[in-house]
């Protein structure tokens, strides 16, 4: 086969909530026993690079800082190229501000004819109607909305919850503008894992549970899309109108077995 190295979404592939989900442990540990090349690679940015490292160590994954890909240093050299020294308003669930090196952030309630960008990250009880009224503000003073994702759901032990995509959408909407978006499945994230894997896309396959986001983006990045019946699935996605995964497992412990591994 091909696949000589994985990309690999976190929540609903590996962890749900922080929790291993089954078969996920033993199979990654069977992958890295065998020289496989993985990165990790989230949307998440409610926990800072080294707070999801510690949560996967916690669920018994044998990951390091290195192995961890986040959203949030792809938007950080985004802002830092395209808006050098712009004044950043950060809608965001945690504090991601140790993850945006270079980037001038400012207090929640700054005057919107001050500022340059607003960031989206991940949404949670921070996406209040004043705090999105005040985004809006900002968008309508002219500032440029960048997400650093648009997932519109993500799952919880609790069931599917609204993800900082349906917010990107309705601020598009109300403030006639259009999101410059950095996550899944825009290219950015993608080739920062390439690059790390030190791989070309077509020896690589993005595993993820979010059909769009991870699947037919990794599949746009020229890579094979391995799609997981775990986390957000559903059996209804299958049959839309967009390209078919190459590939369907029924949970990330499948990998070994689809790579011949046993």
């Amino acid at each position: 086969m091909r696949t000589q190295g994985l990309l690999i979404d976190i929540d609903g592939v590996l962890v749900v909530s922080w929790a291993a989900l089954p078969g996920t442990l033993e199979a990654y540990v069977r992958l890295r026993d065998a020289g496989v090349p993985m990165r990790l690679v989230t949307n998440t940015t409610s926990r800072t690079r080294a707070s999801i490292t510690e949560a996967l160590q916690g669920a018994g994954f044998p990951v390091g800082l290195d192995d961890v890909i986040t959203v949030a240093g792809a938007a950080a050299a985004y802002v830092r190229a395209n808006h050098p020294g712009a004044r950043c308003l950060l809608l965001n669930s945690g504090d991601l501000s140790s993850e945006l090196p270079g980037v001038t952030l400012v207090p929640p309630d700054a005057d919107p004819r001050t500022v340059d960008v607003v960031l989206v990250g991940s949404a949670g009880p921070e996406f209040t109607h004043a705090a999105l009224n005040h985004a809006l503000a900002c968008l309508l003073e002219g500032a440029v909305l960048v997400a650093l994702q648009r997932n519109l759901v993500w799952q919880t032990t609790e069931g599917l919850a609204l993800d900082a995509g349906a917010f990107v959408l309705a601020l598009e909407q109300a403030a006639r503008t259009e999101a410059v978006v950095i996550g899944k499945p825009a290219p950015a994230l993608f080739e920062a894992g390439l690059a790390a894997l030190g791989l070309g896309p077509g020896d690589v396959a993005m595993i993820g549970d979010d059909l769009d986001s991870d699947v037919r983006g990794g599949m746009t990045a020229g890579m094979t899309g391995v799609l997981v019946r775990t986390g957000k699935f559903r059996e209804a996605q299958l049959g839309d109108d967009g390209p078919a995964p190459d590939v369907v497992l029924e949970s990330f412990a499948d990998v070994p077995g689809w790579l011949g591994l046993g």
